[in-house]
């Protein structure tokens, strides 16, 4: 579920996946969850901004969406497609959504961005 990349020879900095921050977020117990759980505070978490642009756009209310843009902004942050676009995605989506469309994959409303 997750990926480790290698840090430093100290430590290592570990990708969560975005189906195990969706659970955490939405209250799932599993062994993921949990072990997400137990790591907050104890190991380096980095978001990536594809995993910040899935995660995001899954909620449906402001202040949801919001609350966890702030929690996730306060992990170090690794750019894969770059945070500004990533949270611009996720608006998007969601945009299009209150407006009753479906975008289907969320590289579809990345391409958006550049249209």
């Amino acid at each position: 579920m997750e990926r480790r990349f290698r840090q430093n020879a100290d430590g290592q900095m570990i990708l969560v996946d975005s189906s195990v921050w969706i659970g955490y977020f939405s209250g799932k117990i599993n062994p993921q969850t949990d072990w997400l759980d137990s790591a907050l505070g104890r190991e380096i978490i980095i978001v990536g901004d594809l995993i910040l642009t899935e995660v995001l756009q899954g909620f449906k209310s402001d202040r949801e969406f919001h609350t966890a843009k702030e929690l996730l902004s306060r992990f170090r942050f690794m750019e894969m497609l770059g945070q500004e676009l990533a949270v611009r995605s996720a608006e998007n989506y969601r945009f299009l959504r209150r407006k009753g469309v479906t975008v289907r994959k969320t590289i579809d409303i990345m391409i958006i961005l550049f249209s």
